[in-house]
């Protein structure tokens, strides 16, 4: 069943929903449709980068960088560089593998709304709220690594 886009919660607003309480305990995660186009674009290539990790088929990577090469303006490929640089130091400072929903799905998972908001702090630029959620995402062993890597991406 397809969901209209009115009907998604972005996280930034999931505390503040309008909806009744049975129908807020119910609400899908978060769609893709609620972020502007940067973040589309990075999810997208999250996910590809993450299909990689996981099936080890270097098809993937070259649909990642087909993605950014055909994304509009933000075709640079430095970009694509630190995206996956932060996907690599994510997965290497958790005990568990990052969940990332297919390139095409418009739901996302719970970690994939987790990088949305990492990189939502970074783009507003709150320097202690980004280091308090890095530390939850990935520990305090890879946090000046992993803010480097969310803030190398939010200011391209």
């Amino acid at each position: 069943m397809m969901q209209d886009a009115r009907d998604c919660v972005a996280v930034a607003d999931a505390g503040q929903s309008q909806l009744c309480p049975l129908r807020a305990a119910l609400a899908a995660p978060p769609c893709v449709e609620s972020y502007d186009e940067f973040c589309r674009v990075a999810l997208s290539l999250f996910r590809f980068i993450g299909a990689a990790y996981a099936t080890g088929a270097s098809d993937c990577w070259e649909a990642a960088y087909r993605f950014a090469d055909e994304a509009p303006g933000i075709a640079d490929s430095p970009l694509l560089v630190a995206r996956a640089a932060l996907v690599r130091i994510l997965r290497g400072g958790r005990p568990c593998e990052l969940c990332f929903m297919p390139p095409s799905c418009r739901r996302l998972s719970k970690d994939e709304a987790e990088l949305m908001r990492l990189l939502a702090v970074a783009r507003r630029k709150q320097p202690g709220e980004l280091e308090s959620m890095i530390c939850q995402f990935v520990g305090s062993d890879k946090e000046d690594a992993a803010t480097r890597a969310v803030n190398a991406l939010a200011l391209c």
